[in-house]
C-alpha cells in the first residue's frame, strides 16, 4: 500500500504542475510577447529575438506539460489497473477456499 502512496503523490504532483505550469508559464509568454511589440514595432532587432524567445518558450512549455500529462494519466490508469488485478486476485482465491471448503466437507463424510 505505501507503493500506491507513492505513486498517488507523483501523481498529485504531476497534475499539479501541469496546472500550476499552465497558467504562469502563460503569463510569461504574454509578458514577453507585449515586451516584444515595442522594439519589434521600432524596427530593432531584440523585437524579434524576444519573439523567437515566445515561440521557444511556448513549444518547450507544450512539451513539459504533455509530459506532466502522460505522467498523471498513466498514474491514474496504473491505479486502476492495480485494483482491478487485485480484485481479480481476490475473487480467484476465495474460489479455491470454496473448492478446499468442498473437499474438506467430502472427507468429512
Amino acid at each position: 500500500m505505501a507503493g500506491q502512496k507513492g505513486l498517488q503523490s507523483v501523481g498529485r504532483a504531476a497534475h499539479d504542475l501541469f496546472e500550476d505550469f499552465a497558467t504562469c508559464s502563460g503569463h510569461a509568454r504574454v509578458a514577453t510577447t507585449a515586451a516584444a511589440g515595442g522594439p519589434k514595432g521600432e524596427r530593432f532587432a531584440l523585437g524579434a529575438a524576444l519573439e523567437h524567445v515566445t515561440e521557444r518558450w511556448s513549444e518547450q512549455t507544450r512539451t513539459l506539460l504533455d509530459a506532466c500529462a502522460h505522467i498523471s494519466n498513466h498514474l491514474r490508469f496504473t491505479k486502476n489497473q492495480r485494483a482491478a488485478d487485485e480484485s481479480y486476485i481476490a475473487g480467484a482465491v476465495s474460489s479455491i477456499a470454496l473448492l478446499d471448503d468442498g473437499f474438506d466437507d467430502r472427507k468429512g463424510h
